[in-house]
This record gives structure tokens, C-alpha cells and sequence, in this order.
């Protein structure tokens, strides 16, 4: 899934089958999806792991939009 135009092949499919129910493998593709997002969309706003945006403006944006939620 991480790389650009690889296609799961129908026999490579069939493999993961016999390991994985079909709602496990959306949900594997899911989580391997957003770690993906989360690669290229974090280091755009200096997300390190483990931590929330150094960015002074973005955390003001985020403390705002937070408090609508309130």
C-alpha cells in the first residue's frame, strides 16, 4: 500500500485470506493508510512523534478549533 502504483494482485490477496478475515484486512489497510497520511502530513507542520505541532500558529488554530467543541 505505501508505494505509488503497486496494485495488490488477486493471488497475493488469496494469501492474506488465509491469515486475515476480510474485516481485518480493511482494517490493516486502514491503519497502514493513515500512517501514511500521517507521513507526509505531519513533517509539513513539524509534527515529531510523540508530540503535538511545534508551530506557534497552528496549536492557536488547534486550541480554537477545540474550544468550539466545548
Amino acid at each position: 500500500m505505501t508505494y505509488t502504483r503497486r496494485r495488490v494482485t488477486n493471488a497475493f490477496f488469496a494469501r492474506l485470506n488465509k491469515c486475515y478475515s476480510d474485516e481485518e484486512l480493511v482494517e490493516l489497510a486502514a491503519v497502514i493508510a493513515l500512517e501514511n497520511f500521517r507521513s507526509k502530513f505531519n513533517p509539513t507542520f513539524g509534527v515529531e512523534s510523540g508530540e503535538s505541532c511545534s508551530l506557534s500558529w497552528v496549536q492557536a488554530e488547534a486550541s480554537r478549533a477545540a474550544d468550539r467543541f466545548d
